[in-house]
């Protein structure tokens, strides 16, 4: 069986572990100082650690961090998440690409969908995502799924202008 692991940071006591504790914003930080606490008291470390509510081998864990970084280091940290599939300057590059719209001769579209966003991503960047993602990012960018009714890239203006002329008054 191997020895307990010390507490070897005595720069506090176990009454300024508590009042750390009692000033704490962080529930689970002042679970830890006075799991701490009660081990410099001379609680055994099984006791200690029932009382915090946590396993013997957590409360190790919780000693070496105490050890290394005091007191700060019993603050829960948040875990850093994914990386981002795309960069800030290929995020400018879609919303550039969304605000300019397709071209129908290259693009074969008349209005950017999500699917459509999709294939343009994969190709521009080699970054496959699903629709809801592309819709995501377009919220992000203050972009808006939703797009203007969409018309015939061969229409003629002023024969529709000649037709509203003609048309009979009610």
């Amino acid at each position: 069986m191997s020895a307990a692991v010390k507490v070897t940071r005595l720069d506090s006591t176990p009454a300024k572990l508590r009042a750390l504790a009692t000033r704490s914003r962080d529930s689970e930080q002042t679970r830890r100082l006075l799991a701490i606490a009660m081990v410099l008291e001379g609680t055994s470390r099984l006791e200690a650690a029932r009382q915090a509510g946590m396993g013997r081998q957590t409360l190790r864990d919780w000693v070496h961090r105490y050890n290394e970084a005091g007191p700060n280091g019993l603050v829960s940290r948040s875990a850093p998440g994914p990386e981002p599939k795309l960069t800030d300057t290929q995020m400018n590059e879609l919303r550039e690409l969304v605000i300019a719209g397709p071209d129908p001769k290259i693009h074969k579209v008349i209005r950017w969908r999500c699917r459509d966003l999709r294939e343009q991503v994969a190709q521009r960047f080699s970054v496959n995502v699903s629709e809801r993602t592309i819709g995501k990012w377009l919220r992000k960018l203050g972009l808006t799924r939703l797009q203007p009714r969409p018309y015939h890239p061969k229409r003629d203006q002023a024969a529709q202008d000649a037709f509203k002329k003609t048309l009979p008054a009610l």
